[in-house]
């Protein structure tokens, strides 16, 4: 038995869901999302309730019956709450800006680079205070989990944390394991 998969989902108020021919379709006021599930895996809706049961017993469908309940549960929550991740950005003349829906990163490169969104996807960017520096946050929204994700990889591969000084893009909470500079002596 899947842990995962055995776990109900409830559908909150002002979402709705509607299940044809192995295609789950999520609906808000956010936006919507489609979810498509294998044969061997049975999705119903009682009431506000989405169970999820395989229709086989076997180590692969185990696996796929988790994998169904945690995708359909993220369209369920991307569509109701939304998705972020949150990057900083740490650099002496490091910043990013919005230019219309773009974001323009100036990394310490000769040229900015200019990030488009894909669609569902909107950046937002903040100032903080964080331990005492003035940190450049760049916030990466939407409804599909997957998409934000990706797009805040790609961000995040940019300029990726270097050892010695930290500077560069990272995730909020990403530890950077700092190197001892060259010795002198």
């Amino acid at each position: 038995m899947s842990r995962v998969g055995k776990k109900p989902i409830i559908v909150p108020a002002g979402v709705s869901v509607n299940i044809d021919d192995h295609l789950l379709k999520v609906k808000s006021s956010k936006g919507d999302l489609e979810v498509p599930f294998s044969s061997k895996i049975n999705v119903t809706l009682e009431g506000s309730t989405i169970r999820i049961l395989p229709v086989e017993e076997n180590k692969k469908i185990r696996a796929l019956w988790g994998l169904t309940r945690a995708l359909i549960y993220n369209a369920v929550e991307g569509v109701h709450k939304g998705w972020e991740k949150v990057l900083e950005m740490y650099g002496i003349g490091y910043r990013a800006q919005l230019k219309g829906k773009n974001l323009d990163l100036q990394v310490g490169f000769s040229h900015p680079i200019v990030i488009v969104p894909p669609k569902g996807i909107s950046f937002e960017t903040v100032q903080e205070l964080i331990e005492g520096q003035n940190v450049q946050v760049i916030k990466v929204k939407g409804i599909n989990k997957q998409l934000v994700g990706d797009v805040a990889a790609k961000i995040h591969a940019i300029r990726p944390p270097e050892p010695y000084k930290g500077k560069g893009i990272r995730y909020r909470g990403e530890y950077v394991r700092k190197k001892a500079g060259k010795a002198t002596g």
